[in-house]
């Protein structure tokens, strides 16, 4: 029978996480922290298999797992910043779990500008699953960082900004430059995973 389980989280700076040590978690692989200054090791009974998918226009060390998610500690500055999204996904064996598990990420993320790590964990025969840690930030068609948001300034019939002056700053709104926080586009990554779990075993 076919399982479905989907799991969201975030990894943040401000829960005392960090997006070297989870990378290491995932994959199984020694992975040296610049912002940290240390190694992060753990060790597996069954080596996972990992994969690195990342848009065109992300530049190539987005491959390395370790330049990667030490490139993404360097932008993300703040002390409570949402350093990456992680994705828990059960993976049924009845189905064609690692072509599927791939596109789906493919079409689902790195269509979207995400570089997706993920990690196939088979410690226990009867619970593989896959671990899926994503990027927050989105890349220029240059390759470098984007911002993930900017702000919009109010302004007044001549156009000039607006000036609060308790709080000692212009009046503004903030837009986000993509929509992977809404919970529209959740509801939308967990029903394609649904129609590939449900769905595609039928066709079994």
């Amino acid at each position: 029978m076919a399982i479905y389980h989907f799991e969201a989280k975030v990894i943040s700076r401000g829960k005392g996480q960090s997006a070297i040590a989870s990378a290491s978690y995932r994959s199984g692989e020694k992975l040296y922290s610049e912002r940290y200054n240390k190694f992060n090791f753990y060790g597996r009974s069954v080596a996972p298999k990992t994969f690195i998918l990342k848009p065109s226009n992300a530049p190539d060390w987005t491959l390395d797992r370790q330049k990667l998610w030490n490139e993404v500690e360097k932008i993300e500055k703040s002390k409570n910043a949402r350093l990456a999204r992680d994705f828990i996904l059960a993976l049924p064996s009845e189905l064609n779990e690692e072509e599927l598990l791939l596109n789906y990420c493919q079409e689902n993320f790195v269509n979207h500008g995400m570089v997706a790590d993920i990690a196939i964990h088979r410690d226990h025969e009867e619970n593989p699953h896959a671990h899926i840690m994503t990027t927050n930030r989105p890349f220029k068609e240059n390759g470098e960082w984007g911002t993930r948001q900017w702000k919009v300034y109010f302004r007044d019939e001549q156009g000039n900004k607006i000036y609060d002056k308790k709080k000692k700053t212009y009046e503004c709104s903030t837009q986000k430059t993509t929509d992977w926080d809404s919970k529209e586009r959740l509801k939308q990554w967990r029903e394609n995973w649904a129609d590939i779990v449900i769905i595609e075993h039928h066709f079994l």
